[in-house]
């Protein structure tokens, strides 16, 4: 399964649906992009700063991240010239339909290239690039995972 950055998140600090997400997930392997080494940081970053969690916080779930990736519960795909190519070929099928962001389309582009079964994902826009694509998503339905509705 392939995780986008905002579910690894979810697995390292609280937030109202990491619950559903930790017992959903556990026990998994899973891939990301290597992307999402510098997204986590980022997303801890603007955490602490919006006081949601404490630098300790902060510090404990970047090493939980290093920890995961380490015990190759996460493995990291390379992010590289292909996936590039397959991000901006992603991009235009979805054109004009889904506005998918650079980011966003890279993730998909890794999660395609390398095969992996399913999509974790909550983002509208990542669900309905997956979706135009035949990808597999996790969640089914959003409306299934508590504390989302609140979105």
């Amino acid at each position: 399964m392939y995780l986008d950055t905002a579910i690894i998140v979810k697995l390292l600090v609280r937030e109202p649906d990491s619950d559903w997400f930790n017992n959903a997930l556990l026990g998994h392997h899973f891939e990301t992009s290597e992307l999402a080494l510098a997204e986590v940081r980022s997303a801890l970053l603007a955490k602490e700063r919006s006081r949601a969690i404490s630098q300790v916080e902060r510090v404990r779930a970047g090493g939980k991240f290093l920890d995961m990736v380490e015990d190759d519960i996460i493995r990291i795909l390379p992010l590289n010239g292909q996936t590039v190519e397959r991000a901006i070929a992603i991009q235009q099928a979805c054109h004009p339909r889904i506005p998918l962001r650079t980011l966003d389309a890279l993730h998909i582009a890794s999660c395609d290239l390398h095969r992996s079964s399913t999509l974790a994902t909550t983002d509208a826009r990542m669900r309905d690039a997956g979706q135009h694509l035949a990808i597999a998503l996790f969640p089914v339905r959003l409306e299934d995972v508590e504390s989302i509705g609140s979105r």
